[in-house]
């Protein structure tokens, strides 16, 4: 829903919301994260492994990106699996990845 003060504005809620997305994606750790987990689950060992990165930073991030509704878990006996929350985080990487490779 657009502001009604001024109609092609976006309303202070979807502003608010927008910009935390956007302080969510600002961070290269969370940006590896996500790229890692385009069109796979994994779980936080090996998110360590191929980021290089102790378990409990890793665990912080995705904590943060859980959080903000980018990913989300499945467990399975003890193993935790990460996967992006939907096919909308995909599409933004994807696009500002081109937007990027535009320039």
């Amino acid at each position: 829903m657009l502001d009604e003060r001024h109609p092609e504005m976006v309303s202070d809620e979807q502003a608010q919301n927008l910009a935390e997305l956007f302080k969510a994606l600002g961070d290269p750790t969370r940006v590896r994260i996500i790229s890692l987990l385009i069109g796979r689950e994994l779980c936080v060992n090996d998110l360590t492994f191929y980021l290089q990165m102790g378990q409990s930073a890793v665990s912080h991030q995705l904590r943060y990106l859980r959080n903000m509704r980018i990913v989300k878990r499945r467990k399975e006996g003890k193993t935790v699996f990460y996967s992006l929350d939907d096919d909308h985080i995909e599409q933004i990487f994807r696009q500002t990845l081109k937007h990027l490779e535009h320039h």
